[in-house]
């Protein structure tokens, strides 16, 4: 399997999941909002702390986003791109943001694909330069006692998520577990999904999240060859039948070229480039 060598010692653990008690939230984003500013007004109001939360279309105005890109910097082995700055509405087709916290202060980590007047994109989009134009319906899963937490991370040389309780928090609360998880470089995606399911007992479950890969190999054989790609699951299962244990994820993908990809992966042979953010929503076990 492919492997990338970050420039920082290599973390022991591999992947971190944490459970909270979550619930399922629905909101609208306001127009004349940044898009960050709607989404924590609509995570308040539902009274969660951090989450997952799905776009399936709406406008913004203005709209700033990035795209993987190579880095000149050996400090770190990927980077962003320049900032595209699209005239006019453009249109969220599909959009996934791992909302967390950074600074004390709500914040977003957001991939997804767009239609522009120059056609479609994908990328990170930049949600605090991103402003509401039309109300936006949002879903998702929110933790009231745990979030992802903004840290240094010294293995890569960025800031990341990383699923933290809530300082003073009891326990979950009784019935099938919520998790919010993050899996560090060079690990399989799939293996890493059935490690942590398989781990907190979980059977079978949804899968949410975004996140980077080293290359993308696809099961009916296309491939994305670029070391650093932008990756949000469109659908995500695992399940567990007989002791065997199984990951279906199927993602959309942008390459340090723009080009996008779609498809369900291989188990085995997609390894994480930077890290990837996790969901796990277990199903009546």
């Amino acid at each position: 399997m492919r492997r990338i060598d970050h420039p920082g010692p290599v973390a022991v653990e591999r992947y971190v999941a944490v459970s909270g008690a979550a619930v399922p939230i629905r909101f609208v984003l306001e127009p004349g909002l940044a898009v960050d500013e709607a989404v924590a007004a609509g995570m308040r109001e539902a009274g969660c702390i951090g989450g997952f939360v799905e776009f399936r279309g709406g406008r913004c105005e203005p709209f700033r986003y990035v795209m993987p890109a190579a880095s000149s910097d050996p400090r770190y082995v990927a980077w962003y791109s320049e900032t595209f700055e699209p005239d006019g509405l453009v249109d969220v087709t599909r959009a996934c943001a791992i909302v967390g916290v950074r600074e004390g202060k709500a914040f977003l980590h957001c991939h997804g694909i767009w239609d522009t007047i120059k056609g479609q994109r994908m990328g990170h989009m930049l949600a605090p330069l991103s402003r509401v134009a039309e109300p936006i319906d949002v879903t998702g899963i929110g933790f009231r006692d745990a979030t992802f937490e903004a840290m240094p991370d010294p293995e890569t040389n960025f800031t990341l998520f990383e699923p933290v309780r809530h300082a003073g928090a009891g326990s979950p609360k009784a019935g099938a577990p919520v998790l919010l998880a993050k899996v560090r470089p060079n690990q399989d995606i799939s293996f890493a999904i059935e490690e942590i399911c398989s781990q907190h007992g979980i059977a079978s479950a949804h899968i949410y999240g975004i996140g980077s890969l080293n290359g993308v190999r696809f099961v009916d054989g296309a491939r994305v060859d670029s070391h650093a790609t932008e990756v949000l699951i469109r659908t995500g299962h695992f399940a567990s039948l007989d002791g065997q244990t199984s990951a279906r994820l199927t993602l959309d993908v942008v390459d340090m070229d723009g080009v996008i990809s779609s498809g369900e992966i291989v188990r085995g042979d997609n390894p994480v480039c930077v890290t990837f953010e996790l969901v796990v929503e277990a199903l009546g076990n």
